[in-house]
């Protein structure tokens, strides 16, 4: 439900902006959804007995020298309409945009060996060619046995797993005896 409110709010936001001041606004917004996980922060935007204002207060104190009007127009509006909650999700809609928009995402490679970091490039390179983008990947020591790459803003991941292999070659020669 907060992704389909941020999705509305990140339209409004794109429509009055351009493409550099909107990876600005998208960084303001990760900052401030990082807020969101300490417990001391968490307490008082849902205090009943903060007003709205004073929650707006807050938050406008952490973007002031930023100098959008633009984003505390947004958090004042976040704050009349008691959807301060969506920070994070509305940060997390702006990211995904951004990245799709510039077409560069990010990916992690999960195996349970260690991979050599020419290889993840040229996992990132062949994902990139294929999908008409710029893809990094993250190596990530993982109880995997194989390879699993996962971009997940593109939806795609891909396995290799070693037993599954094997069950192949095995079924293979079966089938040529």
């Amino acid at each position: 439900m907060e992704e389909l409110i941020a999705k509305r709010y990140l339209k409004a936001i794109k429509h009055s902006s351009n493409a550099e001041s909107m990876k600005n606004i998208a960084l303001i917004f990760s900052v401030l959804a990082e807020a969101f996980n300490n417990e001391k922060f968490n307490q008082i935007i849902n205090n009943p007995d903060v007003s709205k204002n004073q929650k707006s207060e807050i938050l406008l104190a952490a973007v002031k020298s930023t100098g959008y009007k633009n984003v505390e127009n947004l958090i004042k509006l976040l704050a009349e309409h008691n959807r301060i909650n969506i920070i994070p999700a509305l940060a997390e809609v702006m990211r995904k945009d951004i990245a799709k928009t510039s077409k560069i995402y990010d990916g992690i490679v999960y195996s349970d060996s260690d991979i050599d970091s020419k290889v993840i490039e040229d996992l990132g390179n062949g994902l990139g060619s294929r999908f008409d983008s710029k893809i990094s990947l993250k190596f990530v020591k993982d109880n995997f046995k194989g390879i699993k790459v996962d971009v997940e803003d593109l939806g795609v991941e891909i396995s290799f797993s070693k037993s599954r292999i094997n069950d192949q070659m095995i079924e293979h020669i079966i089938r040529a005896i």
